[in-house]
């Protein structure tokens, strides 16, 4: 588990201790959303929930949830990222979070059940993309733009020509 960073500064003479923590509005289903990540995440962690809020970790970020009703909605301004090492890991994360009314993306984004935004994002396609030879990137690049959930053997066969 990662440590929580706080930074601790001054600001005109008065100390300030902060921490960022996002915070998701539902609609009415907290308990239910709340639930659902901690069947997904191997790591979840349910510091509090109620009917109309909780705070919860997963894989070490904590996060505080409001049912605030219909208003407002996710979309895709806002995504988490997960990053992962194999296939595996790949095709976990997205089977599980696009079950049950989820939408598959394109280039490794979904959406969950509750329209949260997800990126599953092997680390092997930061690397390829990185590749100092821009043709082999470029490879990988029109491979990724072809794919919804991300296929690290088509990456591996694009970066090979």
């Amino acid at each position: 588990m990662r440590p929580r960073l706080r930074a601790s500064f001054h600001h005109q003479g008065y100390p300030f201790m902060t921490s960022i923590t996002p915070f998701l509005w539902f609609d009415n289903n907290v308990p239910e959303a709340v639930a659902f990540y901690k069947s997904v995440f191997p790591n979840a962690k349910i510091e509090t929930v109620s009917d109309f809020m909780a705070v919860f970790e997963l894989e070490g970020q904590r996060f505080n949830a409001l049912n605030g009703g219909p208003q407002y909605h996710f979309n895709e301004a806002v995504s988490f990222f997960i990053s992962v090492e194999t296939q595996g890991e790949v095709d976990y994360f997205w089977s599980r979070l696009t079950a049950d009314g989820g939408e598959e993306s394109r280039c490794g984004w979904l959406k969950d059940k509750f329209g949260l935004s997800w990126q599953v994002i092997p680390t092997a396609l930061s690397r390829y993309l990185g590749d100092p030879d821009r043709t082999k990137a470029g490879r990988v690049m029109q491979a990724m733009m072809q794919m919804k959930k991300i296929v690290i053997a088509d990456l591996d066969r694009a970066y090979a020509g």
